[in-house]
């Protein structure tokens, strides 16, 4: 989409709850500008989906040169969170709640409409790579790029 920030976010955790990783990847007319993931320690999957989402609005709140654009789509594998995020799903979880609190009060923080879309995992790969990657990293014993 022209005129439009598209942000790839996802997050996992082997088991659940169990060690968890995040990360988001944005472009902008086809090409990468920013890409991160984080280990999250012990978490859930969901709150692992939240937390990619929260990487990719606190680095979007916190660079808004980086936010030309009117528009940022946030394309997430999660249904679940997918759903809540734009209001289709009732949020009853407490961690979630305040996940979903977060997430709104730095939506604020930054000038540009922000809509959300479920995909496919398939066509979410990118995003889904780099938490593995963190997760694997954190498994061998290796620190986080975060850190």
């Amino acid at each position: 989409m022209e005129n439009a920030i598209l942000v790839n976010t996802d997050g996992g955790a082997r088991g659940n709850p169990g060690p968890a990783a995040c990360s988001f990847v944005a472009h902008r007319s086809g090409k990468v500008i920013y890409k991160l993931a984080k280990y999250l320690g012990v978490t859930t999957n969901n709150q692992a989906e939240y937390q990619g989402v929260l990487l990719a609005l606190s680095f979007l709140s916190q660079n808004p040169k980086a936010v030309t654009e009117n528009n940022i789509i946030f394309i997430l594998d999660s249904e679940l969170v997918g759903r809540q995020l734009s209001g289709q799903y009732k949020t009853k979880d407490t961690k979630l709640i305040n996940l979903l609190t977060h997430v709104k009060l730095l939506e604020r923080k930054i000038s540009a409409r922000i809509s959300y879309t479920v995909t496919t995992r398939e066509k979410n790969k990118e995003a889904d790579s780099l938490v593995n990657q963190e997760l694997d990293r954190q498994a061998a014993g290796f620190t986080s790029l975060e850190e």
